[in-house]
C-alpha cells in the first residue's frame, strides 16, 4: 500500500477525498451521526488544528483508507470524560481511521494507524470507539489499548469507550 502524508496545510486539498471515504464506508449505516454532513463538521474542526495530521493509503485500484489525529493541549482530554491519572506527557488523539469495506480484514488499517503514529512525539495515543462495536474494541485492544472508561461527547453522539496505548 502507498502511504501518504498531509498536514493541516494539505487539509482543504484532501477534504473532498476524506468525505468520500466516510460515504464510502458508512454507506449502509441511516444513523444521522454518521452522515456527511455530520462528518464534515467534525473533519473541519480536527483538521482546523495547526498540528493535524493525516495518512492516507492507496492500491493501483485506488483509496483504501486514511487515519488522522492530533495533539490534544497539554492536560487535555476528550470531552466528558476526565483524563485518566497517572497519564504524563504528550498526547496524540486519533480521531479517525477508517478503511473502505472491500480492503476490511487485510491489515491495512494497523498499517494505517502504525504510519500516522510513527513520527508523532507522543508518550500517549488515546481514542473513541462507539461501546455498539465490541469488534472494534476488540481489535484495538489487541494492538495494545486498554479501555479508560466511556464517555458521550455529543448530546446526539453514541456513547463511546476511551482508549489508551501507552508506549
Amino acid at each position: 500500500m502507498d502511504l501518504r502524508r498531509h498536514t493541516h496545510a494539505d487539509a482543504q486539498d484532501i477534504r473532498p477525498l476524506l468525505l468520500d471515504l466516510h460515504d464510502e464506508a458508512y454507506v449502509d449505516n441511516p444513523d444521522p451521526f454518521h452522515s456527511r454532513e455530520r462528518f464534515s463538521c467534525f473533519l473541519d474542526l480536527w483538521s482546523s488544528r495547526e498540528n493535524w495530521q493525516c495518512v492516507s493509503g492507496w492500491e493501483a485500484s485506488g483509496p483504501v483508507g486514511y487515519a488522522y489525529g492530533s495533539m490534544l493541549k497539554p492536560g487535555g482530554w476528550w470531552k466528558g470524560h476526565a483524563r485518566p491519572l497517572g497519564l504524563r506527557g504528550p498526547v496524540i488523539a486519533l480521531s479517525e481511521l477508517m478503511v473502505v469495506p472491500e480492503w476490511r480484514g487485510t491489515g491495512r488499517a494497523r498499517q494505517l494507524h502504525e504510519a500516522l503514529l510513527a513520527p508523532v512525539p507522543a508518550r500517549v495515543v488515546t481514542l473513541l470507539v462507539e461501546t455498539g462495536k465490541p469488534r472494534v474494541q476488540a481489535l484495538y485492544e489487541s494492538w495494545g489499548y486498554d479501555k479508560a472508561g466511556e464517555t458521550t461527547t455529543c448530546v446526539d453522539s453514541p456513547t463511546s469507550s476511551v482508549m489508551v496505548r501507552k508506549p
